[in-house]
């Protein structure tokens, strides 16, 4: 996970310090839920001191809760978080949801749901089996837009602007496998505009191969779908069809329910 930069005003005013707490929460990640005073303070970048002090009234103020002498996201932000699921994301989730359980169904493979938010995607969604393999991402996690099929597919239609932006930000290595050069991830995206499948070939897990589709209302990306599974154990083809098909369907579901309603009389 990048780390979070967080300012230091030289007059610590009680706004300037509660902005700062603030921003200690965006160190916590869905792969990463419980953290030490160390790691925080190094992924803030501030001294072990301050991250002592301002930690300590997130747990006051019940934003994150003790562990031992770790410290992880309180119920609070979790309850807070579905709040937050209102409007555009939740109704993306809800008409999701049952293409999602369709997808894995026909393929037994995990099926994921995202949006993106800058150089990151957040999972919103997830169905898996008991059996077969089980994709390490978790639902209400962010990972890096360059390393996953899913920030692919929805990078490739988001504005020249945005996509420079998003990879000067730059391009993290989770695995050997990660794209490192800039020119290659633009040939990735110009072809995921024509045939709308992205691909995560174990750029960020090893051992695991994953396809993704983007939603694509008005031109631009409203979220993406994905399989995922272990290298070699599906037909990426077949797949690969299966989504863009259920993509598609998605998006025309979603254009539908934003077009205005004509009231009889």
């Amino acid at each position: 996970m990048p780390v979070v930069a967080i300012r230091e005003d030289s007059k610590d005013s009680g706004t300037a310090s509660a902005v700062r707490a603030l921003q200690l929460l965006n160190v916590f990640s869905g792969e990463e839920p419980t953290l030490g005073v160390s790691e925080i303070s190094r992924r803030a970048g501030i001294p072990t001191s301050t991250a002592h002090r301002l930690l300590a009234h997130l747990v006051k103020g019940e934003l994150l809760t003790k562990d031992g002498s770790n410290y992880r996201l309180s119920l609070n932000l979790y309850q807070l978080g579905n709040q937050a699921m209102q409007g555009r994301v939740r109704g993306l989730r809800e008409a999701a949801a049952p293409y999602l359980g369709e997808l894995f169904g026909h393929t037994r493979l995990t099926a994921n749901l995202a949006f993106l938010k800058g150089p990151e995607i957040v999972m919103i969604d997830k169905v898996a089996g008991l059996r077969g393999y089980r994709s390490p991402a978790i639902v209400g996690g962010r990972y890096p837009t360059a390393c996953t099929a899913l920030g692919k597919a929805m990078l490739a239609f988001e504005p020249e602007e945005s996509i420079q932006n998003i990879l000067t930000f730059g391009i993290p290595r989770r695995t050997r496998h990660s794209i490192a050069s800039i020119p290659e991830m633009l040939a990735q995206l110009a072809e995921t505009r024509t045939t709308r499948l992205a691909y995560d070939r174990e750029e960020a897990t090893l051992g695991q191969f994953c396809v993704a589709s983007p939603i694509v209302v008005n031109d631009r990306a409203v979220g993406a779908i994905s399989l995922s599974g272990k290298v070699n154990s599906y037909d990426v083809a077949v797949v690969g069809a299966l989504l863009v098909q259920t993509a598609n369907q998605l998006a025309t579901k979603l254009s539908a329910q934003r077009k205005p309603r004509r009231v009889g009389l």
